[in-house]
């Protein structure tokens, strides 16, 4: 009885033991594949950490190069800030020359629209008042810029050759005279036009200059001395041949280039003043 006990107990040891070892085995490869699995997981983790710290690195020189960019910007940005007050100021500034000078051009036209109505009325009253008016072809009165012309045949003046005003040449420069003065605050310049034909020796007048500039001389004071015309309004100035409104090479031709020439103008000083006044940078 007793050895089977202890048998029994053998058997029973034996097989305890082998059980424990079997556990063992089994909880020691079960230990060893959770380390092999978690030495992988972390090898993975490992390398995971490593492309996370490449785009790290690389979102943080992204994000340097955007800060540096940003701030370049910025820069540019306040630099055309600059450049857009600078232009503004700059276009502000030719806007107020723009507007001063078109204020100067409308007041020059204005100016120039007085001008052009006065010589209007000085033409249309001569037109009035002179024999036969624009129909006469010795007598013709036109507007060129801001002057009033009036042209008239030394035949109407003068004798042949002479520069002393003739006896029929008053009604004419009478007329003349009214409406010079009805325009006190306009020059008057007298010109005296000859054809080419030339003085033979012995003449009393050297030339045609001479010629030109005596008739016009001798108009300019019968305006002054019998039609009250003040003499600082008056200019005396010869063309000679050298102005011809035909060529010379007739008679009638050569007729049409001997005139006197009466010029009705604002006055330089007056238009000089008028620039002055302007006040234009």
């Amino acid at each position: 009885m007793k050895k089977v006990l202890i048998l029994i107990a053998s058997v029973s040891f034996v097989a305890t033991s082998c059980v424990s070892k079997k556990k063992y085995t089994d909880l020691q490869t079960e230990l060893g594949n959770k380390l092999s699995a978690t030495e992988k997981t972390l090898a993975n983790s490992k390398i995971d950490l490593g492309v996370s710290e490449n785009k790290v690195a690389t979102l943080e020189d992204k994000i340097a190069f955007l800060e540096k960019g940003n701030e370049q910007s910025l820069t540019n940005v306040d630099n055309l800030i600059a450049i857009s007050k600078s232009a503004t100021e700059n276009m502000r500034s030719t806007l107020s020359q723009l507007a001063k000078k078109d204020e100067y051009i409308k007041y020059v036209q204005e100016a120039n629209s007085k001008k052009d109505s006065i010589n209007l009325a000085v033409a249309f009253n001569l037109k009035k008042i002179l024999p036969n008016g624009l129909n006469d072809e010795d007598i013709s009165v036109n507007i060129e810029g801001t002057k009033v012309f009036i042209s008239i045949a030394d035949k109407l003046l003068f004798n042949s050759g002479s520069y002393k005003i003739s006896k029929r040449a008053g009604a004419i420069l009478n007329k003349v005279g009214v409406v010079v003065n009805e325009y006190p605050n306009m020059d008057v310049m007298v010109e005296g036009h000859t054809d080419n034909k030339s003085f033979v020796n012995g003449s009393p007048i050297k030339d045609n200059w001479d010629l030109s500039v005596k008739r016009a001389a001798a108009v300019v004071r019968e305006l002054q001395s019998k039609y009250d015309v003040l003499p600082s309004r008056l200019i005396a100035a010869g063309r000679s041949e050298y102005s011809p409104i035909a060529d010379n090479d007739t008679d009638a031709n050569r007729s049409k280039n001997r005139r006197t020439k009466i010029i009705i103008m604002p006055k330089l000083d007056e238009f000089f003043e008028l620039l002055d006044d302007a006040n234009v940078e």
